[in-house]
């Protein structure tokens, strides 16, 4: 799924108009997507009490189209419209709105709280769009503030983006609305779906309003939707055998450490790797894992370097010469990435690399910390991959997915439950598992990994260990899978 910067959509807004789409007819456009969610989540709405709150923007403009619609479409509805500004101060398009609004004799526009607003059962926030540049400013503050507070039980919907959110920041300045479902339009913000404004996102529902798809085709930022790999997973030729998909060389484990080895391997069979080797100073528990040292790269198809492979100098040599020189896709977490950051210089691969690391590990690489990181994580990503020529995976809440040609994803799966020894290793396992058999499509692997890897943890609950991952991903791959 597409996302957008405030300034792309206002360039897709002015293109249509340009292009002899009236304005109004967005607005309209916009209103018919909020009132079919109301419709299709909130039915009866005859049952329902609705208030709108609107500022004197575009917005606010959507807000009183919605009220319209409402009124032509269920007479019998409950609903107040509360202008937070005067009629004066309304955009051009708020105010033709009001004036059709006015048409239908449908009364219920305030400036006022009346006393039985607080019984509304839904609140529509169309206070602020994406306009918003800093903190918001009084009166809307004050308004976002009573948002917030004095509807405790009712049900808020954003209408395009909660308000006072930046639609490009990572963290807005301000109070923001604190929405249960935000209804945006054409595509998401990017700022809606970073931490920590994702928390005050709610549901996302995307609605279309007039730009065809051709035009986002190059939109290099996108949301991680199971759509876009669903194809990784389609069901497999009746003649198959397990050369067919593909054979994992998993390099580390070293003594205390087997486990994050058996981890990794495990995952990238669960996942559906064909074969599985692991070099390691310990044994397998698990059967269906082969073991071999030295390790070679002989028939192999991917390597995952580095869960629990240890910093010993001599080690950390070897996985230096092994990044530079092993043409296979390589997988380099933990210990491995560590090898990397202590080594003052930068060897061109031989292959396509893969990098998973967490906010400190990615801190070492670029010789930064982790605060300043966590505070620019988009960014960072991007220029990394584009500097090293690695497709890099930043883990975290919102894991972030960038490759050397500046695209780049944004994950939205998974929990804090996650937060536990052993995950990391886990998806080193996933991604290099979906590389295997898919060895032509590495970068849709490493998105299909990192969603699946955030969805199992989401299905486990809040209790977990690394390893109840892999219990959850045939539920999670048949979410949608055929």
């Amino acid at each position: 799924m597409k996302l957008l910067t405030a300034e792309e959509m206002r360039e897709t807004d002015r293109t249509l108009i340009h292009r002899g789409v009236p304005s109004l007819l967005l607005m309209e456009n916009a209103a018919c997507r909020v009132v079919e969610f109301l419709e299709r989540e909130f039915a009866p709405l005859s049952a329902q009490r609705i208030l709108i709150v609107c500022g004197k923007g575009n917005n606010g403009g959507d807000g009183i189209a919605i009220a319209r619609q409402l009124r032509l479409r269920h007479a019998g509805v409950k609903l107040w419209v509360l202008l937070t500004s005067d009629r004066a101060e309304l955009s051009a398009d708020a105010e033709a709105n009001l004036r059709m609004l006015d048409m239908c004799g449908s009364g219920g526009v305030f400036h006022e709280i009346q006393p039985e607003m607080y019984a509304a059962t839904i609140v529509l926030d169309a206070l602020l769009g994406t306009g918003i540049s800093g903190a918001a400013k009084a009166p809307s503050s004050e308004w976002i503030g009573r948002l917030n507070r004095d509807w405790p039980f009712a049900k808020k919907v954003a209408i395009d983006i909660p308000s006072g959110m930046s639609s490009d920041l990572a963290a807005s300045e301000g109070e923001v609305v604190r929405a249960d479902y935000t209804v945006t339009f054409t595509a998401p913000k990017i700022g809606m779906v970073q931490w920590p404004n994702c928390e005050s996102v709610g549901e996302l529902i995307v609605g279309r309003i007039g730009c065809p798809d051709s035009w986002l085709d190059d939109v290099r930022l996108q949301l991680s939707d199971p759509a876009d790999f669903r194809v990784l997973f389609a069901p497999r030729k009746l003649e198959s055998n397990k050369g067919s998909y593909g054979h994992v060389l998993v390099v580390g484990g070293a003594a205390g450490k087997t486990g994050a080895a058996e981890m990794t391997g495990l995952a990238a069979l669960r996942v559906g790797a064909g074969l599985v080797t692991v070099s390691s100073s310990g044994q397998m528990r698990a059967p269906e894992l082969m073991t071999e040292t030295p390790p070679s790269i002989d028939k192999k198809t991917v390597v995952a370097m580095g869960p629990g492979l240890g910093s010993d100098s001599a080690v950390q040599q070897q996985v230096r010469e092994w990044f530079a020189e092993c043409p296979l896709p390589m997988v380099v977490d933990a210990d491995g990435l560590n090898a990397l950051a202590s080594g003052n210089e930068w060897l061109k691969p031989a292959g396509a690399r893969v990098f998973t690391p967490h906010p400190g590990e990615i801190a070492r690489l670029v010789g930064s910390t982790v605060k300043d990181v966590q505070a620019d994580r988009l960014n960072i990503v991007r220029r990394f991959a584009a500097d090293r020529g690695v497709i890099l995976v930043l883990k975290g809440n919102r894991t972030v997915i960038a490759t050397p040609d500046g695209r780049a994803w944004i994950n939205p799966t998974g929990t804090p439950a996650m937060a536990t020894a052993g995950t990391g290793d886990v998806l080193t396992g996933l991604i290099a598992g979906l590389i295997a058999q898919h060895p032509d499509r590495i970068e849709l692997c490493v998105v299909a990994a990192v969603w699946l890897h955030g969805r199992c943890g989401e299905l486990c609950g809040r209790l977990l260990i690394a390893t109840d991952l892999l219990t959850k991903l045939r539920e999670a791959i048949g979410e949608f899978s055929e």
